[in-house]
């Protein structure tokens, strides 16, 4: 109660006076009365009235003068009770906003509140040392008790361990990690510790980012705010024009405060204000975090949509597709000695072979003698067999009998040979995301049609995803710059642009609205964006523009809501049949109608906004 009187002074002053008073007036002592609340709604009145001009002198024409007006008018003709019931609803309003703000962005909040500042690292001996987040650097071993939150990213030393990962994924069951496997900081470790490897400082770790992300989303101001503004000259007009109409019919100069009373536009200003923080505590609550909330409302209004293809709709790594040994070779036999030769370079695809063989529990030899080719392949003694792995055109060079395979678009190969003698072939292919035909099937049910694919990839590349999602539209060979010229020259707009890497950042500012996949997109890609999506989940980019249009749905609705209601009851105060007191009290209702209203931004459609989590990389390798 303390913390309540403190955080809101005025509303708990209003309240004292308007209890003075009624004991005052119910000891008989009227004038004292009219006194007392006279000169606190005065007061009150003052400071009001000296905002609103200040706000004035600065361009911005606000609706408190309605409020102003009103506290003056019912001083004037003795509805003094009235007057400090429209003080409390004006301190009531603002506290009510304030409330709002704090639930809704409770999401947003949380994640600033769970920043860790402490970490256990472990030194050469074994020993524990507790230190600063901030000093942690990439290399060192952490320790992570049970239920304590990944102070940075890294790779789990364990053999295994069990993550809540819900503040950053929005996944509600706890994920499983074996060694080897990468940890995100922001995760809240399960019920045994474990130790990690740091891979990055706790500025680069991914939960600082979301959490710079919510910081700049949170001191955002919504424009939508300034479309209530914008409602401030018409609709004073209109209400002094009911009242001048109604004290004019009746020659009564009270009939003027009671219009007045129920005009004071509380719901006007704090409606619009609740529902897009609201919005972007929804859009956080699943790991999507919008940078403002001007970023809603183009959102709301989409008319394009172009992808970028590798590691947006594509996973961006490429998967074993399929395993084609010569006779006498079997299938894991074949991929475990790959894999062994594999496993100490650096290629692209040598990291997806070893993690088809892990995902198979396939036993990985060690290796002597291996060397590495630039751009061509590897050699490697794996037991007694020497193995060499690379480009077609490299295996010839190491034996003769070497048969070709032929590949369908998108696909990539590895040759095989052993102990001399051309042993298969391993087949790889950057598979689609598992939600990409989905998402694009959630955007046309909004009504976006124009969705394009763009990509620098080669066009039988580019066709052969787009024939698998169904897109007919495609420009493929693009450099950074034709993807900015293209989005600037459609024609359908607000255009929004989704894409991961550091070339996509130019064409994600470009874009209305840019969209970067920022689990393992690049750091300019995410700074460029106005959406970040933290998760795996390219349906999220949907989901952006369905919270966009609820939000902006629910704001505009609540301006109206407030807007009827207030001309309503004009019209009843006009014609004498509501009391200044009553009105007061009627106006209270409608502040708390609109904004619980708003309110309902925080919740979503369920199929949109929980979404099936995508499989995981072991899942999606295929023999």
């Amino acid at each position: 109660m303390v913390s309540l009187i403190k955080r809101y002074p005025v509303v708990a002053a209003t309240l004292l006076v308007l209890l003075g008073t009624m004991i005052v007036l119910g000891m008989g002592l009227g004038l004292p009365a009219r006194g007392i609340a006279s000169a606190y709604a005065l007061g009150i009145a003052v400071k009001l009235g000296w905002n609103m001009v200040t706000d004035i002198t600065r361009g911005h024409w606000g609706i408190d003068v309605l409020a102003f007006s009103a506290i003056l008018a019912t001083v004037l003709v003795g509805e003094y009770i009235a007057a400090l019931i429209i003080c409390l609803m004006v301190s009531g309003g603002a506290a009510l906003e304030d409330y709002a703000q704090v639930r809704a962005t409770k999401s947003l909040s949380s994640l600033l509140e769970r920043v860790p500042v402490w970490a256990h690292r472990v030194d050469e001996t074994g020993t524990l040392h507790d230190v600063q987040v901030a000093e942690l650097a990439v290399g060192d071993t952490v320790m992570v008790r049970p239920g304590e939150i990944l102070p940075v990213d890294g790779v789990l030393l364990d053999a295994e361990g069990s993550f809540d990962e819900s503040s950053l994924t929005g996944e509600s069951m706890p994920v499983n990690k074996v060694v080897g496997q990468t940890l995100l900081s922001g995760a809240v470790n399960g019920a045994r510790a474990i130790n990690l490897r740091a891979s990055a400082t706790a500025a680069n770790s991914q939960y600082s980012r979301i959490v710079e992300l919510v910081r700049d989303a949170a001191a955002s101001r919504a424009p939508v705010v300034r479309l209530a503004d914008r409602y401030a000259i018409p609709f004073t007009a209109l209400s002094y024009a009911i009242a001048g109409c109604a004290w004019w019919a009746s020659g009564d100069p009270v009939r003027f405060a009671e219009v007045l009373v129920v005009a004071t536009p509380c719901p006007l200003l704090i409606a619009a204000p609740v529902a897009f923080l609201a919005g972007m505590s929804r859009g956080a609550r699943t790991g999507l975090i919008v940078k403002d909330g001007g970023t809603l409302e183009r959102l709301a209004s989409v008319q394009s949509v172009a992808f970028d293809k590798t590691g947006t709709l594509t996973q961006g790594v490429p998967r074993l597709r399929s395993i084609q040994p010569v006779e006498g070779f079997e299938e894991d036999r074949l991929l475990s000695l790959v894999a062994a030769a594999e496993q100490y370079s650096s290629h692209v695809l040598a990291a997806s072979i070893v993690a088809a063989a892990n995902a198979r529990a396939l036993p990985i030899a060690p290796v002597r003698d291996a060397s590495e080719v630039a751009t061509h392949g590897v050699s490697a003694l794996v037991g007694e067999f020497r193995v060499a792995v690379g480009k077609p055109a490299w295996i010839r060079t190491q034996v003769d009998d070497v048969e070709t395979y032929e590949l369908s678009s998108g696909e990539s190969s590895v040759y095989v040979a052993v102990d001399g003698h051309f042993a298969g072939v391993l087949v790889l292919a950057d598979e689609l995301r598992s939600d990409a035909a989905a998402t694009l099937g959630q955007l046309r049910a909004m009504g976006i049609n124009e969705v394009f694919m763009l990509t620098g990839d080669q066009q039988a590349t580019a066709d052969h995803i787009a024939t698998e999602l169904g897109l007919s539209q495609v420009r493929a060979e693009c450099l950074p710059e034709d993807k900015v010229n293209f989005v600037r020259g459609l024609k359908r707009r607000p255009v929004m642009m989704v894409g991961d890497g550091v070339n996509d950042a130019p064409v994600l500012a470009a874009a209305e609205v840019g969209v970067a996949m920022g689990a393992r997109g690049s750091t300019a890609a995410t700074q460029s964006a106005d959406v970040v999506i933290m998760t795996e989940r390219l349906s999220q980019a949907a989901n952006a523009v369905r919270i966009g249009k609820d939000t902006l749905r629910i704001a505009r609705q609540s301006i109206w809501v407030g807007i009827v209601l207030s001309v309503l009851l004009m019209l009843v105060a006009a014609g004498g049949v509501l009391p200044a007191i009553i009105g007061a009290l009627t106006q209270e209702l409608v502040d708390l109608i609109t904004i619980f209203n708003a309110l309902r931004a925080l919740k979503g459609t369920r199929r949109f906004d929980v979404l099936p989590r995508p499989r995981t990389n072991e899942q999606n390798v295929t023999a």
